[in-house]
């Protein structure tokens, strides 16, 4: 396979993923935009050997070619190793070169991921915490690279960011995370507020509940202003994909709120011309601002 055959393979998975994160990608400049689509694809492959595997398929085993996959990458890109026949990492070689993005963060994403083999309860915020980083955060932390943001605030900025987008995901997806299995709301959040988990996993809408999801939605937003506060401004123009996909994630965690925390009877999702319109109005505030 060609290096754009590669690419087209990456590519074609971002768009027909119908991701939030996609919309942000056509602000990006077409080489910058190549590199999401190649990293966006590699997150989404490895969570679905976790999430979505195949009838008879060993996540484990997929996890362990991937780690595999990818320590081949970099010693290919220093000069050894085989060529890979996987289109992903044949698109990874040349940008993760080009951009100089560290080994390290692909391995943290797959470790992240991998939690979700064998944990399935989170005691305290600080254990999910450490879940979220490896996850989400990190994937912020290559972003940076692709966007080309230079200052060192960028890091706590993307850091923040990436808490603030998966506690939103967990939020929103309590039902569909409770049917594998998962809850992870940390079991002591759980209990200040009087709210088992045999209630979480039948979807009881209590006002117990309620006040559960007011704190832990409380908490989402202050990473959220822990990341406006930490954008800096030389870097803002690089960080407008990531203003995007703030405005995009931020607006779906008021749209929970909003529901008075109706997660259980329907998905909180946002329609694809109101992603747009959230799009272009970060897009407007970051550039005319």
């Amino acid at each position: 396979m060609t290096s754009q055959e590669a690419q087209q393979y990456c590519t074609d998975l971002a768009r027909r993923s119908g991701s939030n994160f996609y919309y942000s990608f056509f602000f990006l400049p077409q080489e910058r935009r190549d590199a999401m689509h190649a990293v966006y694809a590699f997150c989404r492959e490895v969570d679905g050997a976790v999430d979505d595997p195949a009838p008879g398929s060993d996540p484990r085993v997929h996890l362990a070619r991937w780690r595999a996959d990818i320590a081949a990458l970099y010693r290919q890109n220093g000069g050894g190793g085989a060529h890979s026949s996987n289109p992903i990492i044949i698109c990874l070689a040349d940008h993760t070169r080009r951009l100089g993005i560290p080994q390290d963060y692909f391995d943290e994403i797959i470790a992240g991921v991998e939690m979700d083999l064998t944990i399935n309860r989170y005691a305290t915020f600080n254990d999910l915490y450490h879940y979220c980083y490896r996850v989400a955060s990190v994937v912020g932390l290559v972003c940076l690279k692709i966007f080309g943001a230079r200052a060192p605030e960028s890091q706590t900025y993307a850091v923040n960011l990436g808490i603030a987008f998966q506690l939103t995901n967990i939020l929103r997806d309590l039902k569909v995370d409770g049917a594998r299995g998962r809850i992870y709301l940390p079991t002591e959040d759980l209990a200040r507020f009087g709210y088992g988990e045999k209630e979480l996993l039948a979807g009881a809408s209590t006002p117990a509940f309620t006040s559960l999801m007011e704190f832990e939605c409380r908490r989402a937003q202050e990473y959220y202003r822990a990341a406006e506060a930490a954008l800096p401004e030389s870097d803002r123009r690089a960080l407008l994909p990531a203003e995007i996909m703030r405005a995009i994630y931020h607006t779906i965690l008021e749209r929970i709120e909003s529901s008075r925390y109706d997660v259980f009877a329907r998905r909180v999702t946002l329609s694809p011309p109101r992603r747009v319109a959230v799009a272009l109005g970060a897009w407007f505030k970051n550039t005319t601002g």
